[in-house]
């Protein structure tokens, strides 16, 4: 392996973070993460967890002494909004002597990412696709009521598992030839939903019904679930005309990794018993 890096990871306690975080540990590199409450952090032993607020680059001065790399999120705070830091974060980087910057594309035009863009920093954008941990919107209705209701169910994705997105950000916070780079991350294959709802039965060893519903029924369920007008909105259009990025494999996993994707059937398999109810867990 590469020399061991120091890297601080914003977003820890996020879905991907706490990938990025993992990969890195496996890889052999010291993590620090930031969070802004560590009492309510869990992470594994060996990860330094630091207090910060991206929101307030000026809080991230401690957690950058001695980092080598810094991998960045383009929202912060308690509401998620995008940030508008970033020059801020990427001077006190440089001051501290960061050498290279990650930072995850949060699907639209972004002030930090744009100041990444702009750094004379060894930068890489990490743009994946549909995560695979986004069915676990499902397992409540699969649970109780062994069923997907959903729109769109000719849509396709390349949905990608989560550790993937950590691995190629780990690789190219730690090692050269990533510079300026923007990297597509999917799966290995095209799925529709009948696909994905196929694997997550024959995962946890019971059929699962697809149920498609009209456009007007799915705004009515994600509204019920509590969803903002503006998360609707980006719902329809990503569902009902996924642009083709969204649907077209790469094969960035295993250029930058080394590894082939994973699949989402692996994915199923490992997170099997959220999808299964207690009767159903009972009797297998």
């Amino acid at each position: 392996m590469t020399n061991p890096e120091n890297i601080l990871v914003t977003g820890a306690t996020g879905t991907v973070g706490r990938q990025v975080v993992a990969e890195l540990l496996d890889r052999g590199h010291t993590v620090r993460a930031l969070t802004r409450d560590p009492a309510k952090a869990d992470f594994p032993a060996g990860v330094e967890v630091v207090q910060g607020d991206l929101t307030d680059p000026d809080s991230l001065a401690a957690a950058l002494e001695g980092v080598t790399g810094l991998h960045l999120i383009t929202f912060g705070g308690a509401y998620f909004a995008p940030l508008e830091t970033g020059p801020r974060i990427l001077e006190l980087a440089r001051e501290a002597g960061v050498r290279r910057v990650t930072v995850l594309h949060g699907g639209g035009p972004s002030l930090l990412e744009d100041a990444v863009r702009a750094s004379d920093l060894d930068w890489a954008v990490i743009m994946p696709v549909e995560f695979m941990s986004n069915v676990l919107e499902w397992a409540d209705g699969i649970r109780t009521g062994d069923e997907v209701r959903e729109p769109f169910a000719g849509r396709l994705s390349a949905m990608v598992h989560e550790g993937d997105i950590g691995a190629v950000a780990a690789v190219a916070l730690t090692e050269t030839g990533h510079r300026g780079r923007a990297y597509v991350v999917t799966g290995p294959e095209v799925l529709t939903l009948k696909d994905k709802v196929d694997a997550l039965a024959a995962a946890r060893g019971r059929g699962i019904a697809l149920v498609e519903l009209t456009e007007e029924e799915a705004v009515a369920q994600w509204r019920a679930a509590g969803h903002s007008q503006e998360v609707i909105g980006f719902l329809l259009e990503a569902f009902g005309n996924t642009p083709a990025v969204g649907r077209t494999v790469v094969d960035t996993v295993q250029k930058v990794t080394g590894r082939p994707a994973r699949s989402f059937a692996e994915w199923a398999a490992d997170h099997a018993d959220i999808f299964r109810s207690s009767s159903h867990a009972v009797s297998r």
